[in-house]
């Protein structure tokens, strides 16, 4: 429309060389002309009885929009919202908001444009910018929610994640067998450990902890290890089957020291036929595929349990010096605590008072031991044995001087 009123006003006196008439960019006041000459139909077209109503001065119907908006006419006879604050010290069009009607094409192009002036935010803040322009559009609410439901900018900023589908477990969570026989393991920490006391302070190391767990019962051992190379993992997995018997199959994520290990074992993580390991050496090693943690969310979950159990009870304890010592009885306790958890809710029936958890499919016994009374003491010495351990220091110092 603005294209026309400039094209109309420039229809005489704009020409080019060659005889042909040419097209300005429209300015301001035209830009103006052509919104009241827009609104002035569209108002036209859609209020053709309140527009009558209004000339005789007659109430307008129930099922008329404009009842309760008590509209005005302005100088140019444009429909604006009516009200009690006509005394204001303000101007006409922040007063009086021009009406426009939400079936009209018009309408829906003014939500677009202040839904992209105020970059694509929802239905509250778009609204506010219609009206802060000085437009009151019948049911906006309405038809703002149906311009941003159709948006694609804005269902690419808050459309909803796909939900993936979840495979089929593995048979060796699904297959009732021995606990420990179908095990998945981890490498979680580490820990700094005070390993021997020195003139100058302590000298620190780093340990680890593996963590083996049952698939089909959901049980779990850990076992420390000082380093993470594949002598220490050996070291462990050497332990665990010392204590919990051969496995048939392991599983866990491509770490060096598992490859390490899976190989200085001959272990083979090719063939599909699972044959006894104490017969060949045969155990099955799978390895999950590379940067795929959520393929061992079996174990994943339970380290991030054993982290808060044990950082719980060093808080608990209000020390910061470990020795290695008191790290394993502590991983331990862990362990004692994860496998005393229920593996199913909890029931309210009366007639059913115990819960199935890991430790009862591992010693048959319905309660665990409780732990001895008295203060835990994390490895700090005392008295005549700190005094002790200072002389050890002192005579060892002066003889390595006397070298």
């Amino acid at each position: 429309m603005s294209v026309v009123v400039s094209f109309k006003k420039n229809h005489k006196d704009a020409k080019c060389e060659t005889g042909k008439r040419v097209m300005k960019i429209p300015n301001t006041m035209e830009l103006k002309k052509a919104e009241t000459l827009i609104i002035y139909v569209i108002q036209q077209e859609a209020f053709k009885k309140e527009l009558k109503f209004l000339e005789k001065e007659e109430t307008f119907t129930k099922q008329s929009p404009l009842q309760k908006l008590n509209p005005v006419k302005d100088s140019k006879d444009l429909l604006r919202v009516g009200g009690r604050i006509s005394s204001a010290e303000m101007s006409n069009e922040e007063k009086h908001l021009l009406i426009i009607p939400r079936t009209c094409h018009i309408a829906t192009l003014l939500v677009r444009f202040f839904h992209k002036e105020v970059a694509h935010q929802g239905r509250h803040i778009t609204e506010g910018a219609i009206r802060a322009a000085g437009y009151w559009i019948i049911g906006a609410k309405r038809l703002v929610s149906s311009v941003i439901h159709k948006c694609v900018i804005c269902r690419k900023l808050r459309g909803h994640l796909q939900n993936q589908k979840m495979a089929d477990l593995p048979t060796d969570r699904l297959t009732p067998e021995p606990p420990f026989t179908n095990v998945g393991l981890d490498v979680f920490g580490p820990w700094t450990i005070s390993t021997r006391h020195t003139r100058r302070g302590s000298a620190n190391s780093k340990w680890w902890a593996v963590l083996f767990t049952c698939m089909s019962t959901r049980a779990l051992h850990i076992e420390l290890v000082e380093s993470m190379s594949t002598d220490s993992f050996i070291k462990a997995l050497r332990r665990f089957f010392a204590i919990r018997g051969p496995d048939k199959l392991l599983r866990s994520d491509r770490g060096t020291n598992f490859v390490g290990a899976c190989r200085e074992l001959n272990i083979s993580s090719k063939h599909a036929a699972v044959e006894s390991y104490l017969q060949s050496k045969g155990c099955t090693w799978i390895f999950n595929l590379p940067h795929s943690s959520h393929m061992g969310g079996s174990w994943e979950r339970l380290i991030g349990v054993a982290r808060c159990v044990l950082d719980a009870m060093l808080l608990q304890s209000g020390h910061n010096h470990l020795t290695h010592e008191v790290l394993s009885t502590l991983m331990a306790e862990v362990m004692a605590i994860m496998n005393a958890r229920p593996l199913v809710p909890v029931s309210n029936d009366p007639e059913m008072p115990t819960i199935l958890t890991p430790a009862m499919l591992l010693t048959q016994k319905t309660s665990t031991v409780s732990a001895p009374s008295g203060e835990f003491k994390m490895g700090v010495l005392q008295g005549k044995q700190w005094k002790h351990v200072q002389c050890l220091a002192d005579t060892f110092w002066k003889r390595w001087k006397q070298e």
